[in-house]
């Protein structure tokens, strides 16, 4: 584990220990995941952030008006410490580590679910429900579309991966195959 993701995971737990006082953890999440994805997607933003010659305080000013009413003060204090720190490097690092940890101590789990077409709100609440009862824990879904698969779906789950996609069954079937007639 590399030295940045220890310290992200640092600044993380502060910053949901301090969320779960507020009891205000899925928000933070919310707002986290807004920042982080500005921050990281955003080359100008991104640029600005990194440039050596312009001022820490002039970043924080910059920072603090366009996030103003739009987050809570403990996430603008996270953003205001790594920016100060010359840490902005971790935001990506920080936000994965938030969830995991929020993640353990809600029993929430994010499942990423891999179809050829959007699922319905049946279909998410289905996979929810089935998978959750087999991660035993509470599955928050995020859809992908991935045009390359022939049907099925692929679930994701953390480092655990669900292959229900025709192509897998496929290529299990193929393996089967090979070893009867080994």
């Amino acid at each position: 584990m590399s030295r940045e993701t220890i310290a992200a995971k640092r600044y993380a737990k502060a910053l949901f220990e301090v969320a779960a006082q507020q009891q205000k953890t899925l928000e933070v999440e919310q707002e986290l995941k807004a920042v982080v994805g500005a921050i990281t997607q955003d080359d100008q933003i991104r640029r600005f952030i990194s440039t050596p010659n312009i001022a820490v305080s002039v970043k924080l000013d910059v920072l603090k008006k366009a996030l103003q009413d739009k987050v809570s003060q403990p996430v603008m204090n996270t953003v205001d410490m790594l920016i100060e720190r010359g840490r902005a490097d971790l935001f990506a690092d920080l936000l994965d580590s938030y969830v995991r940890i929020e993640g353990e101590s809600l029993g929430l789990a994010d499942a990423t679910v891999y179809s050829t077409y959007p699922l319905s709100d049946q279909e998410i609440e289905t996979v929810a429900a089935e998978f959750g009862a087999l991660a035993k824990k509470k599955i928050r879904v995020t859809n992908v579309i991935d045009k390359n698969l022939l049907g099925g779906v692929k679930v994701v789950i953390g480092d655990m991966l669900y292959d229900g996609s025709l192509a897998g069954k496929l290529e299990r079937l193929e393996k089967s195959f090979n070893r009867l007639a080994q």
